[in-house]
């Protein structure tokens, strides 16, 4: 007897946890288009509509090197206070109208210093867009929390001032950290010293890896730099045949290592073929922590509550798979274990039992 499918309506008002959403990938379009021609930067639509159409289609290139260029136009507005502050406020705004009730934004600062902003004073703007955007939606009566990663671009040699300013504002709103930046080429362990560093600070962190580049890319995340959640992760299935899991893959699964999938924008980058075989179905099914994330909601032309509804749609997903990737996604966030179980226990267990 299979279970009833899942309609819209309902999947719309699911409580919903994102761990990996990057605040430069996820601008509104029409917000994008004002703050673009205040700064003087030309745009390839002018349109919201048009722009965010523009987004989708260059992001479907199957290329991951390609759809990080599409970042350029979001970045060229994100360079003074007020377009960090904006960015940031509505990037709660929409999590909110989306039903998350717990999320992680990430951002590399060093991306946003050409207006003449120091990274510290980046960060600051970004907190303050946060707290204004959490205070407007408790106001609302929907509440969210928001915690921040900071990234270092791997291809840079920024990665331990990123990693030094995770350590500085770890008690003002940032959770923890990650590299990100086009994979092939630039492993993890170019960074180790950033890593060790975090680690003797007690910093929490997670690395980009299994996406473009394969096995030993999240290898060298985990065991080399000691990474606690891997960014993708989808690689992972080259270490399982016929459902049999290699030392690596048994690693991940046992150990609760967090995969933040992002179905999506997976198939934006070529990293997977289909909604249907995509990974994270199989991996959920195998016993892996797998957790749903959207990556870059602009680019991917995608919110939470689609990628719930395509894998509702397309792999057969229940009520039940999307409590348990969201359940998943609270049992590793970056904040402390008490405030974990008090959101999964009040708000998320209720909101998913309310649903049936």
């Amino acid at each position: 007897m299979t279970a009833p499918r899942i309609d819209a309506d309902t999947i719309r008002r699911l409580p919903k946890v994102v761990l990996h959403d990057h605040l430069d990938g996820g601008l509104r379009p029409a917000s994008l288009v004002e703050l673009a021609a205040e700064v003087g930067h030309t745009l390839p639509e002018t349109d919201p509509e048009g722009l965010a159409a523009w987004f989708y289609e260059a992001a479907n290139s199957g290329d991951l090197v390609r759809y990080i260029a599409t970042f350029e136009h979001t970045l060229a507005v994100l360079q003074t206070r007020e377009g960090l502050l904006r960015a940031a406020e509505e990037y709660v705004l929409d999590l909110a109208a989306d039903g998350v009730v717990y999320g992680e934004v990430r951002y590399a600062p060093e991306l946003n210093t050409r207006g003449g902003l120091a990274l510290a004073e980046v960060v600051e703007t970004v907190q303050e867009g946060l707290a204004a955007g959490m205070a407007k939606a408790a106001a609302q009566g929907t509440p969210v929390r928001v915690g921040t990663l900071l990234c270092g671009m791997r291809m840079f040699d920024r990665v331990r001032e990123a990693a030094d300013l995770a350590v500085a504002f770890r008690d003002a709103g940032v959770v923890g950290f990650d590299i990100a930046g086009a994979e092939d080429g630039f492993p993890p362990a170019d960074h180790l010293a950033a890593f060790e560093h975090l680690r003797r600070e007690s910093v929490p962190f997670t690395i980009h890896a299994g996406e473009a580049h394969g096995l030993p890319s999240i290898h060298q995340a985990l065991q080399v730099c000691g990474a606690q959640r891997i960014g993708h992760g989808v690689r992972i299935t080259e270490d399982i045949v016929d459902g049999k899991l290699g030392r690596l893959a048994s690693w991940v699964r046992d150990r609760r290592v967090a995969l933040e999938m992002c179905p999506t924008s997976n198939l934006q980058t070529g990293a997977a073929t289909s909604i249907a075989e995509h990974p994270i179905t199989a991996l959920k099914d195998l016993g892996f922590r797998v957790t749903l994330n959207t990556d870059n909601r602009l680019v991917s032309g995608t919110t939470m509550t689609r990628e719930m509804g395509l894998l509702v749609d397309e792999a057969a997903w229940t009520l039940d798979d999307l409590r348990t990737v969201t359940v998943n996604a609270l049992k590793s966030a970056f904040i402390p274990f008490d405030e974990r179980n008090a959101l999964i226990r009040d708000v998320v267990l209720p909101g998913y039992e309310s649903a049936r």
